[in-house]
């Protein structure tokens, strides 16, 4: 039997009555189109795409809420309905009454509407007065913000941005708070959506917080707290916080509200790398650690090829200042050396020694590296000999100490420029840095020392502020200012490190061998001792000095005669001393060893430079000392630099 076409509404008009009863049970638009990501529990924050037209709010809404607004207005319609039903005699005979009197209800309604009018009027005008500075917002902030920040983040246009922008009024107060809410996929750019809201909001001084874990995503943008503008020794709270330091934690700087900013050596990081333009405050930030650590007993290595970098430190005990590439290349092999002795050391003693049975804590400055590493390589090349290897052994020696760890206590403080994989000695040693302070940076010092941290932040010229970055975090910092005065005054007060590295074996001392036995020595992981029958001194006899912690820290200047040997008419009685070992007076040093000083300035030396070497004996009232160490002081005896450092 053929369907008739009234059938056929029925069934249509029947489908259609149960779809809306199923809509308006759901929540949903009546139209059937989801327009939103909204669910029946949870309400919705963007369109969806290929969405048209406008979005109304409601369409935002959870569907329990529309349920609920439909059921309630339904309710409202069907129980009026069924009050006019319940009595039509009553209903009729009241519009009966209307007609009849309808120019006294026509002045009531006019009455009625005016005060209803009025009433909308100043209800109105309050509503535009009270949500003045909200609509501001949205014109001249949040939607100029969402205009820029929908594609990227991967929004409709026609989103409702305060569904995603959670902006305040006062979003430029200092404890303002602002929230946008992140698309789960998370497939966006962090930078460009950091510099679209820094820019368009016009913030500075601000922190992103990122937070893309579960299923509502967000950033938290808040406005940076400040470090105090300066932060002096001399302040008698900051000293307070420097005295109750630990002995390896020394305090870098403040940070936000005064908080104590430090590394601990021991736990966090064993290096530090300080990275900065020039006039960053490199020299005042090594100083602050440095004079912290003698005070607690430190030794302090300074390798300084601009010779003027901490005049403070000059002839402190516990203090070894080199400023020639010689004496530099010659003392990072002894150092490497050392650090070779306490593993041996580390590794006898086993877990449960005390850290400090290993010998005190060595604190090696390097200066200026990208300068340092070339001058070097310049160095080897032009005094290695045919069969050496064609890498510095001084090199292989810092490389070696870097990747120690903090068990041996050595810590290299080191400073650059510009701290590229190439002038570090490739990425795998920029690596050992945890721990990185960075003034005066560039956008690309920052992506390649600190691209953990993002976005970056701005840098500042402010005098002595720095961000140190340890842990995925960078914390602004304003760097402790030491006068030069006051740092040598802290470094020889507290323990004293002289006496500490008098106490241990002799490596400790790092005095330095013969240039020919240091090389031998790096590159011999365990010489041997020469047979006793031989009648003259082996060379490895330094580097063995080194190996063994009881070991003299140098070489006997001859070995002891064998009985059994036998000699011939040409061997001499005794070997005659090196040139370097012999011990002379002040005048003879100046007539035939130190061309270029006069005797009066070895005299003013004597007097007035606390680096200047101990007497090595007397000769009747004459002081005699020791032809090496004055040539090494006269090596390394400050004066004005010149020229560039950059053999570039």
């Amino acid at each position: 039997m053929a369907q008739t076409k009234f059938d056929k509404q029925v069934e249509e008009t029947a489908e259609s009555l149960v779809i809306g009863i199923g809509r308006i049970l759901a929540g949903r638009d009546m139209d059937g189109v989801k327009r939103t990501d909204a669910t029946f529990w949870r309400p919705g924050t963007r369109v969806l795409p290929k969405v048209e037209g406008r979005v109304r709010r409601r369409s935002y809404r959870a569907g329990w809420q529309r349920l609920s607004f439909r059921l309630a207005v339904g309710a409202g319609v069907t129980e009026g309905g069924y009050l006019l039903g319940r009595d039509p005699e009553a209903t009729a005979q009241t519009a009966h009454d209307l007609w009849a009197n309808r120019d006294q209800a026509v002045a009531a309604l006019e009455t009625g509407g005016i005060g209803a009018a009025s009433a909308l009027a100043v209800g109105s005008a309050a509503y535009m007065v009270l949500t003045r500075e909200r609509r501001e917002l949205m014109r001249e902030w949040v939607i100029p913000l969402h205009e820029a920040l929908h594609r990227p983040l991967g929004y409709a246009e026609q989103t409702d941005p305060r569904r995603y922008l959670h902006i305040p009024k006062t979003f430029s107060d200092d404890d303002a708070e602002i929230r946008v809410d992140l698309p789960t996929s998370l497939a966006f750019s962090r930078d460009v959506v950091a510099d679209l809201i820094t820019q368009k909001l016009a913030l500075e001084g601000v922190t992103f917080s990122w937070h893309p874990a579960g299923a509502k995503p967000y950033v938290l943008v808040k406005k940076t707290r400040r470090p105090p503008a300066k932060a002096p020794f001399k302040d008698p709270k900051v000293r307070e916080l420097v005295a109750k330091a630990p002995e390896s934690a020394p305090v870098i700087g403040i940070g936000v509200g005064g908080r104590v900013i430090s590394v601990d050596l021991d736990a966090e990081s064993p290096h530090i790398l300080v990275n900065a333009s020039t006039g960053g405050g490199k020299s005042v930030t090594l100083r602050c650690i440095a004079c912290q650590m003698l005070r607690h007993g430190s030794r302090v290595f300074v390798l300084d090829t601009k010779r003027i970098s901490h005049p403070w430190a000059s002839g402190l005990p516990g203090v070894t200042y080199c400023r020639d590439i010689a004496d530099i290349h010659d003392q990072l092999i002894a150092l490497g050396l050392e650090g070779r002795r306490r593993t041996r050391i580390a590794d006898d003693l086993g877990i449960d020694a005390d850290p400090k049975a290993i010998g005190p804590r060595l604190l090696i400055l390097l200066e200026e590296v990208n300068a340092t590493m070339k001058q070097l390589a310049r160095y080897w090349e032009k005094t290695r000999e045919s069969g050496d290897p064609k890498t510095s052994p001084a090199v292989d020696a810092l490389n070696e100490i870097l990747y120690m760890g903090r068990q041996l206590r050595m810590h290299v403080l080191l400073v650059a420029q510009s701290a590229t994989a190439r002038a570090l000695g490739g990425p795998e040693v920029r690596e050992q840095f945890s721990t990185r302070i960075l003034a005066r940076y560039s956008v690309n010092a920052w992506r390649m020392l600190a691209p953990e941290v993002h976005p970056a932040p701005k840098s500042t010229k402010h005098h002595g502020r720095a961000q140190v970055v340890s842990g995925g975090s960078a914390r602004e910092t304003q760097v402790l200012f030491f006068t030069e005065a006051e740092a040598r005054q802290w470094a020889t007060t507290g323990n004293k490190a002289a006496p500490a590295a008098a106490a241990q074996p002799g490596p400790v001392q790092l005095h330095k061998p013969p240039a020919d036995s240091l090389t031998d020595a790096w590159d011999t992981t365990t010489p041997e001792l020469p047979p006793a029958t031989e009648p003259t001194v082996n060379q490895d006899l330094v580097a063995d000095a080194w190996n063994h912690p009881r070991a003299p820290a140098v070489a006997p200047a001859a070995a002891p005669a064998d009985p059994t040997a036998t000699t011939t008419a040409t061997s001499p009685a005794a070997p005659t001393p090196a040139d370097d070992d012999q011990a002379v007076g002040l005048r003879q040093a100046a007539d035939h060893h130190l061309p270029g000083i006069t005797l009066n300035a070895l005299r003013f030396a004597r007097a007035n430079d606390p680096a200047f070497p101990p007497p090595a004996g007397k000769r009747g009232a004459e002081l005699l000392y020791r032809v090496g160490d004055l040539k090494k002081w006269a090596r390394n005896r400050p004066r004005a630099a010149t020229g560039t450092t950059d053999l570039d």
